[in-house]
């Protein structure tokens, strides 16, 4: 009688061995379609944020050389603008400096 209960918990031992590998191959299962899972969602999320930063990066650079046009164009006017100033300048004090000039050349010191 104790071969036959001997046999009998060996018998439930099997089973709860291999209830316990059916298991531990289900979890494993599960996380290896959660793993697949989680790295498809983290490539989208990554597809996305790159476009999302190139499509920014694109706008900036438009933004940026569209400025700088018309900062091209803002610098050659103040630039014009400097340059009238200096000669109107220089024509009001032109008669000036050169009748100093002709002073100084033509008075004799001794």
């Amino acid at each position: 009688m104790d071969s036959v209960k001997g046999q009998g918990g060996i018998q439930m031992l099997l089973t709860a061995e291999q209830e316990a590998q059916q298991i531990v191959s289900t979890a494993r299962n599960s996380k290896m379609t959660r793993l697949r899972q989680a790295k498809e969602e983290a490539e989208r999320e990554v597809t996305l944020h790159r476009s999302h930063l190139e499509s920014e990066y694109r706008r900036n650079i438009s933004e940026t050389s569209g400025s700088s046009d018309s900062t091209v164009k803002r610098l050659d006017a103040e630039t014009e603008i400097k340059i009238q100033n200096l000669k109107e300048t220089a024509s009001k004090v032109s008669p000036e400096i050169v009748g100093m000039l002709i002073k100084c050349v033509t008075t004799v010191t001794t």
